[in-house]
Order: C-alpha cells, then structure tokens, then sequence
C-alpha cells in the first residue's frame, strides 16, 4: 500500500505483506486500530505519521530478524517521523524496530506493548555504524518483555519530556484541524 497524500487517515484497517506492506512516503497520516503485518522494513517512507491502538505483527519469514520500520528522513529541518503510540508489537519472528534509511530516521514507539521479539539492541544503524548517530530513535513507556532496554544501542536517544509531549500530540500530524473535519 502506498500512502503519499497529505492528510489521511485510516482507521480499522489491515495491511499485509511480508517486505514494504507499508509505503507512508509523503505527507501527514493517522493510523488508528488498524492492523499491519509484515517482516522487512514493511513500515517505511518518508512520512509525517501517527499509528494508534495498531497491532504491528511480524510474521515468519526470514532465517535473520527483520526489521519493523525503515524512516527516510535526510535533513534534521524536516518534520517527518512515524509515532507508534499504545499498539502492540507481537508476531513469530525476531525484529529490530527500525533501521536507519535516512541519516536523521525519526522513529518513536510510546506506551507500546512488545512480545519478546525485539532483538536486544532494539535498532540497526543498516551496515554503517555511524549512521545511527544522528537518528531520533527512541521508547517511552513502553512495556512488555521485547521492552527490556538495557542492551539497546547507545545512540537511542533518551528523550526529554518537552519533546514526548510534542511528538505524540495529534498537533505533530494535524496543527490545522484536519483530522476533527474528517469526522475525527
């Protein structure tokens, strides 16, 4: 499925594949009680997006762990991110939450339930090792036994407050009122 508009939402909605179920290329999206399966970067784009209350299943398919989200975003400037907030990752696979397409990938689970799927180190830089340091990664609140963060990678980031509160309010995808007129 690929997703460029700007200013979508979906809601109840399942998604299955197995590598890139999820293009969220362009724009701002809200993803909400929706389902989205898959096992190699099959959430990955460029977007500006919330997924809420979404089951996020990684199904069997390859010997290595896969990886849940692949963010494409280049330049520290830009406001793309994708926000998982309350959903749960479970599946049949090991995974990594997310690998490093952009140099400044933003990718932020909040108050996420994880099955003991995650791999320990919770991130992957994608073969270069420096490339990590500039991404936004991190989890907040998140429980579960795939929530255990003692041996993430050193450059998840440990973010304040100020900036939780900014990202995971509706006004990070919807500062004009879009989502409200859609019946929201």
């Amino acid at each position: 499925m690929l997703v460029s508009g700007d200013k979508t939402s979906f809601y109840e909605c399942s998604f299955i594949g197995i590598q890139d179920t999820l293009s969220d290329l362009a724009g701002r999206h809200y993803f909400k009680d929706c389902q989205i399966v898959g096992a190699v970067d099959f959430i990955f784009g460029y977007g500006q997006s919330i997924y809420e209350r979404c089951q996020i299943i990684i199904r069997r398919g390859l010997p290595v762990p896969g990886w849940v989200t692949a963010h494409g975003r280049n330049r520290p400037s830009q406001s793309t991110g994708f926000v998982f907030k309350y959903c749960r990752l479970m599946g049949f696979s090991k995974v990594y939450l997310g690998r490093a397409w952009g140099s400044y990938s933003r990718v932020v689970f909040y108050n996420t339930y994880m099955e003991d799927i995650v791999m320990p180190q919770g991130w992957d830089s994608w073969l270069t090792p420096d490339k990590g340091i500039n991404t936004n990664y991190g989890e907040i609140g998140c429980s579960g036994p795939g929530a255990n963060s003692t041996s993430r990678v050193p450059w998840e980031k440990k973010l304040k407050p100020k900036y939780i509160r900014k990202i995971t309010n509706i006004s990070f995808i919807d500062d004009e009122g879009w989502l409200i007129k859609q019946g929201q």
